[in-house]
């Protein structure tokens, strides 16, 4: 393989071009996965690798959105070996076996396949995001469950439950107790399905698990109630949390490494009439921040938000129900701004993502470090930005709106539907309308839809009803539209990660004099949109017409009919 070679066929942008030679001279010198490197440092797109090593090597693709690995060929590798080095054994035929990578370059993978007891091995190329999917499809975690629900049936479960009690946390992945292991497959796989939370939820006549992958629950497991009441113990040990108490909620929280990724897991039990349900909300730690221009607003949106957020004083405000993506568009503020000439403070309820070089708090009810004690506490500190994870109440809302008319510029979120409702929900809390008009210069509403997945696109006819309210979002004649079929990718879902719909409303002194006299929510809105507002259902319908999302994850996510608003 001529590396030098590979920076010509890649091609792209001159400043790209320079990005890849410097990472093919890092490459020669030091070596390491140069796919991974060329993808993460070059911003090489994965198919354009792909292809570009395909011709030059003359290696077949392999189209892991359909082809399905066969049983005596996964049988030449074990699944953590496979997740470890990155390779899918396809098929096995007269001692040939075929195995799909996305970097054939990995010096490790090429020594693993070469030590195998097989007269050749062929390789074939695919895309690292196809990888992943087709890894985590040939050998799920939770394919190994029913061995050890057969184990904790053969024993007492009084005395399993017990014993999981004086198991330590750290014993993760280690300990071959049934109980411990169910758990390790079930977070093992959760993050590997790209899950965001884990539901073990007791029903009557079982215990069922699903994970929220992309904004949406997916049943993925059935257990047996009786291992219920150990499941919580198991988890309870490991978020530090009282095993004895079964009555009253609880929180915690323990951090483990699954596919030497570090994953911080967020516990939050509460009793049901059948039993505790455990939420486990996943963070991995090893995914990088976004910025301002990768969240998915339009260029003139992020161009105003990029405005408001170089303010040296003043409140904006990030509205939206929970699970809409607010934290992350406040971390991309953060990271945007964060300088080492500005004191940056924030007070989190829970702190996600740490910032190296920024002064964050964590509530902590027991201590008496509330959103409102915390924000007075860290007035005192000198900061010059101010993130308040969520104003939830009259006493936090009131301290943040005079640290933004003090001189500080306060970021924070609300939960309210819209741009518009998120200054009534200010009034609301008995914050007063001058105050308001004074101290708010800018509110973004959003919301989350699921991407169609670009594995699987295919045209389709959308219902009657279905186009009806699409001509009612937006005016276009748009006659086709496009949604996922399915395929292993996106896990037979048709979509394939999330994007967010903005809602970006500047404070103009037209909507301050509106919100000092009272007006009402329909006509800060209506004065609003003639100013250049578009609203979320605007821009839900962009993106359905651009052949972003679908018109069903409108539906779901954010459209409200014109006579609610």
């Amino acid at each position: 393989m001529d590396v030098g070679r590979l920076g010509a066929l890649i091609g792209g942008a001159p400043e790209q071009q320079a990005r890849v030679e410097m990472v093919l001279s890092n490459y020669l010198k030091r070596g390491g996965a140069l796919g991974r490197m060329l993808v993460e440092e070059a911003g090489v797109a994965e198919r354009t690798f792909a292809d570009t090593v395909s011709r030059q090597l003359v290696m077949p693709l392999s189209d892991l959105r359909s082809d399905r690995p066969t049983a005596d060929a996964l049988a030449w590798v074990k699944g953590a070996d496979a997740h470890r080095l990155g390779l899918l054994p396809l098929r096995f035929s007269t001692d040939v076996l075929t195995v799909a990578v996305c970097d054939p370059f990995d010096s490790e993978m090429v020594y693993f396949l070469e030590s195998l007891p097989v007269i050749e091995v062929h390789l074939k190329i695919t895309t690292a995001s196809e990888l992943r999917s087709g890894i985590n499809h040939a050998y799920p975690a939770l394919d190994e469950v029913n061995k050890y629900l057969v184990d904790f049936a053969r024993s007492d479960a009084a005395v399993v439950g017990s014993q999981v009690e004086t198991i330590s946390a750290s014993a993760f992945g280690t300990d071959e107790a049934p109980v411990i292991q169910v758990v390790n497959k079930i977070v093992t796989q959760a993050l590997r399905d790209r899950a965001s939370d884990v539901h073990i939820e007791p029903m009557d006549d079982r215990v069922r698990v699903r994970y929220r992958i992309d904004g949406a629950l997916r049943e993925v497991l059935s257990l047996p109630t009786e291992i219920g009441p150990a499941l919580v113990s198991r988890i309870k040990i490991m978020a530090d949390m009282n095993i004895v108490e079964r009555r009253r909620p609880q929180d915690g929280q323990f951090q483990v490494t699954v596919d030497a990724r570090d994953l911080d897991v967020r516990v939050a039990i509460t009793p049901t009439i059948w039993g505790e349900k455990t939420v486990l909300r996943l963070l991995d730690k090893s995914r990088s921040l976004y910025r301002l221009s990768e969240l998915g607003m339009p260029a003139d949106s992020n161009a105003i938000y990029s405005r408001m957020v170089r303010s040296p004083f003043g409140m904006l405000i990030v509205s939206g129900p929970t699970g809409s993506g607010k934290t992350t568009t406040l971390y991309a503020t953060l990271n945007e701004i964060n300088r080492e000439d500005i004191n940056v403070m924030t007070i989190e309820d829970p702190v996600e993502y740490v910032f190296p070089s920024v002064n964050q708090i964590q509530i902590n009810d027991q201590a008496g470090i509330t959103f409102a004690t915390g924000l007075k506490s860290m007035l005192r500190q000198d900061p010059d930005v101010i993130l308040v994870g969520e104003v939830r109440d009259v006493e936090t809302a009131r301290i943040a709106v005079q640290s933004a008319l003090t001189g500080h510029f306060v970021l924070s979120s609300v939960h309210a539907t819209d741009s518009v409702s998120a200054l009534i929900r200010l009034l609301d809390m008995g914050i007063e309308s001058f105050l308001i008009a004074a101290s708010v210069m800018g509110v973004v509403a959003q919301r989350l839809v699921r991407r169609i997945c670009s594995s699987c696109a295919i045209e389709y006819t959308p219902s009657v009803a279905d186009l009806a309210v699409f001509r009612s979002v937006i005016e276009s004649d748009k006659s086709r539209f496009v949604r996922g079929a399915g395929c292993n990718v996106c896990s037979n879902t048709g979509y394939y990660g999330r994007v967010g719909v903005y809602e970006v409303l500047s404070i103009t002194e037209e909507i301050r004099q509106l919100v000092v006299a009272g007006a009402s929510p329909r006509e800060l809105r209506d004065c609003a949109i003639s100013q250049g507002l578009r609203t979320l259902r605007h821009e839900a319908g962009r993106m359905v017409e651009n052949d972003i999302t679908t018109i069903d994850e409108v539906i779901r996510n954010v459209y409200v009919s014109e006579g609610m608003l």
